[in-house]
């Protein structure tokens, strides 16, 4: 049985990451009509690049066109899906039924599959959507496993069926939200959320200006709207068995190092499980070593609940640096990140490989001189690491930069 994992890439940096740590496919979006307008993204000749690495990994595709667009922005859509036609793209992820026929006529060697946007939460919706020439659905994050188990059994084997297993919860229903376009200007429906969900709000009565009354839940939490992470790690062989095609990790405006950690867990807890092994306990830890607000299993068991408590993410790791190249006796080429030093305890994230501990040993700039903390952003220099390891391992270090 083979089911896809799906990582996101906000940009190249991100995309190499993403496959260097074992997704089967990406998603991405050009520099229009997706729903992260904030992420990197990629221009014509970016996605170009993309798509010839990836199909040269046998890595897929998947393009984000799932906004809700304007007469003006649907004037310019049959260009753009005749382009990712034209290059090879695999899939377009899509919510709108306009964009969708325009994909099938301008766009017709790509599968079409169906955003969580669009708000599929049953069987007869998702067989509308194959009917009409979907190959994929991407379900609501507000379903349950047993809705899924039913959506699965009463639809066509051939209809492919994808969902969220980790990452940021949306407060509204699959995310169709007014909240940031009517407080801030920047549509949720285009890409541009503000995320108003996340503030701190008070209340002000009209005749007393000035005073702020605090809005409490319970245990004087303030935080009423602000949703938990998913994290579905601990629970792959129940979306094993409840048929799903695709595993899809959220976070295309995150950062490269959440691609690759949160990527290479996932690829370790679904080999373990559709191999019937338990996961590994060190790939559920790896997944508290990115950033990200406390954790709940979605909707798949019940309601996950709010988190009211502060809207800040945990952050208890940093980057120090990245492999470029390493010799078999472990002697590697790094690029610096963040500034450490000579005798500093670091882990090593590597592709394919448990993650290791080592205090840091003498290092040398690219001229082979002593280098006790190489400060310089980007800077190329030279250090012996416990074992060989591919391009894109990780040096990190423990460090709380969760703000206060």
């Amino acid at each position: 049985m083979s089911i896809e994992l799906l990582a996101p890439a906000g940009d190249m940096e991100r995309l190499r990451m993403a496959v260097a740590y074992g997704a089967d496919a990406v998603y991405l979006a050009g520099s229009d009509f997706g729903m992260r307008a904030f992420a990197g993204n990629f221009d014509r000749k970016g996605l170009r690049e993309a798509v010839e690495l990836c199909h040269s990994r046998g890595v897929r595709v998947h393009v984000t066109c799932n906004t809700m667009p304007r007469c003006d922005e649907a004037d310019r859509l049959p260009e753009w899906l005749e382009y990712l036609d034209s290059v090879g793209v695999d899939a377009a992820i899509i919510a709108d039924l306009g964009v969708f026929r325009m994909a099938q006529k301008y766009a017709p060697h790509l599968q079409l599959h169906i955003s969580t946007q669009a708000g599929v939460t049953n069987h007869a919706v998702a067989q509308a959507w194959y009917d009409l020439g979907a190959s994929r659905v991407i379900l609501a994050r507000e379903l349950s496993l047993e809705e899924i188990r039913t959506i699965r059994a009463k639809t066509p084997k051939e209809l492919e069926i994808e969902a969220f297993v980790h990452g940021a919860m949306c407060v509204s229903y699959s995310g169709r939200c007014l909240l940031s376009n009517y407080m801030t200007g920047r549509d949720a429906q285009r890409g541009m959320c503000a995320q108003p969900c996340r503030y701190k709000y008070a209340l002000v009565e009209e005749k007393r200006p000035g005073e702020y009354f605090p809005v409490y839940e319970e245990n004087n939490e303030t935080f009423i709207m602000n949703s938990r992470d998913m994290c579905m790690i601990d629970h792959l062989s129940d979306l094993v068995e409840a048929g799903l095609s695709s595993l899809k990790i959220e976070g295309r405006a995150k950062s490269a190092y959440y691609a690759a950690v949160v990527t290479g867990a996932y690829r370790h807890g679904l080999d373990a499980a559709l191999a019937g092994r338990p996961l590994d306990p060190v790939w559920r830890a790896e997944l508290d070593k990115v950033s990200h607000r406390p954790y709940s299993t979605g909707f798949y068991y019940g309601q996950p609940g709010q988190y009211t408590g502060d809207a800040r993410y945990i952050r208890d790791y940093q980057v120090c640096a990245v492999v470029e190249t390493c010799s078999p006796d472990g002697t590697a080429v790094l690029s610096l990140r963040n500034k450490f030093s000579d005798g500093t305890q670091v882990e090593l994230l590597a592709p394919g490989l448990d993650p290791m501990t080592f205090a840091v040993p003498e290092m040398t700039d690219m001229d082979g001189l002593p280098l006790l903390e190489p400060k310089k952003p980007e800077m190329r220099f030279k250090m012996r690491l416990p074992r060989q390891v591919k391009p894109l391992s990780i040096l990190r270090r423990q460090v709380d930069l969760s703000p206060q």
